[in-house]
């Protein structure tokens, strides 16, 4: 299965709209305007229900967003100093992160099974991104996981 995720060009705010592998628009995903710190919000296309959140930290020393779905948080990304590139600490439902975070091309993995991989289109008017997974119940978890390291690769904040 997949979700492919595109951001919208014309937007004041981070905004994305999201695919099914069919084509049809399953979230609609919109950044708060007058905010403090970063917050994402995530919408059911259909009902307009609101399913998950990222939500940057106020006071961290590093950039740390929180990953929360259905009112519960999930997990945490954290930037990591580091003089030569970006890195992250991922502490998210038991999942590692492996690859290259701003290349847009990774594996999420529990122990030796891959839950999903996202790889960032070339070639695209704006950016789109697919994430592929083989468990229903990992797509929002998935979804938002992606969203939270956007996030944190577009904070500049270090």
């Amino acid at each position: 299965m997949e979700l492919r995720i595109r951001q919208r060009i014309f937007s004041w705010t981070d905004s994305y709209d999201v695919y099914d592998m069919s084509g049809c628009a399953r979230y609609e995903v919109k950044a708060e305007f007058f905010s403090l710190t970063h917050a994402i919000h995530v919408f059911e296309k259909h009902s307009g229900r609101e399913v998950g959140a990222i939500r940057q930290k106020l006071f961290s020393l590093l950039p740390t967003f929180e990953i929360e779905m259905d009112g519960r948080i999930l997990g945490t990304i954290r930037k990591k100093f580091t003089l030569l590139r970006q890195n992250y600490e991922v502490d998210y439902l038991g999942w590692d992160v492996e690859g290259n975070f701003l290349g847009w091309d990774y594996r999420v993995m529990q122990g030796n099974l891959e839950i999903m991989s996202i790889t960032k289109e070339l070639w695209n008017f704006s950016d789109t991104y697919t994430l592929h997974y083989a468990n229903p119940a990992n797509e929002m978890p998935g979804l938002l996981l992606v969203l939270a390291i956007d996030a944190a690769n577009c904070s500049h904040d270090d």
